[in-house]
């Protein structure tokens, strides 16, 4: 793709005539010559200065004004250089007029205000329909401009699918998160419960009732129950006795 053309050169000597013309206000020659020498060396700051000077001689001159746009425009101050070259539109020279529409749409395009800067063209092709410098960077533009309209709807679908696949990636994170935090849920629930189950059992084992331990005897105490065992047993035996049955006694033969 072709660049955007630039004539600021050529526009900075085409002002210098432009000063002596009938009805001009006089500025100081020397500093608009000055001016001129170090632009042509690209001393972009000097020649700055020099315009700015020769400029204070009349603050209203529109050649003034052009002169300080290009300046500034070389130092890349586009912003500043916009406000000077449309106070310079203030002159009725047609000629002027049209080299000042076609530095807009220069300073426009670096501005990336690709509608501006095709609006600009325009009217500099209004006023001169052969500059075709200025035809050159109106098809350059809107081939730009038609370039953007066709990547944007490729641009919008990458976007969207970056957009989608970040949000399945988050569902994907959330979903292992959610299963970790379930696991982790489970294990702390099954510690809680093992910890129950062993409070519970230490609880139970001190809540039982020692078993008693038996009385040790005394020497007259086992006495005793020995003496009381053998009356029982002959109280047993006397009961026997008595309960036992009659025997009878065989028959004898009577012979």
């Amino acid at each position: 793709m072709k660049n955007i053309y630039n004539i600021s050169i050529w526009i900075v000597l085409f002002l210098v005539s432009a000063m002596v013309l009938p009805g001009k206000a006089e500025m100081d020659r020397s500093k608009v010559m000055k001016g001129i020498k170090s632009f042509e060396k690209e001393q972009w700051d000097e020649s700055l200065q020099h315009f700015q000077d020769a400029l204070l001689d009349d603050p209203e001159h529109a050649v003034g004004h052009y002169n300080v746009g290009e300046s500034l425009y070389k130092k890349k101050n586009y912003e500043e250089a916009l406000k000077s070259y449309e106070k310079a539109l203030s002159t009725p020279e047609i000629a002027m007029r049209e080299k000042i529409y076609y530095n807009l749409g220069n300073t426009y395009y670096q501005l990336n205000k690709y509608q501006e800067a095709i609006q600009s063209y325009i009217k500099a092709l209004d006023l001169d329909p052969d500059d075709q410098d200025a035809k050159h960077n109106l098809e350059l533009v809107r081939a730009k401009l038609k370039e953007m309209a066709q990547k944007q709807p490729m641009e919008n679908q990458q976007q969207q699918q970056q957009q989608s696949g970040d949000q399945q990636q988050s569902q994907q994170q959330q979903q292992g998160n959610g299963q970790e935090q379930q696991e982790q849920q489970e294990n702390q629930d099954q510690q809680q419960q093992a910890q129950k189950d062993d409070d519970k059992q230490e609880n139970e084992q001190k809540s039982a009732k020692p078993q008693e331990k038996q009385k040790e005897l005394t020497k007259e105490e086992a006495e005793r129950i020995l003496q009381a065992l053998k009356s029982e047993e002959r109280e047993n035996q006397k009961l026997r006795q008595v309960q036992r049955p009659a025997r009878i006694a065989p028959v004898e033969k009577d012979w």
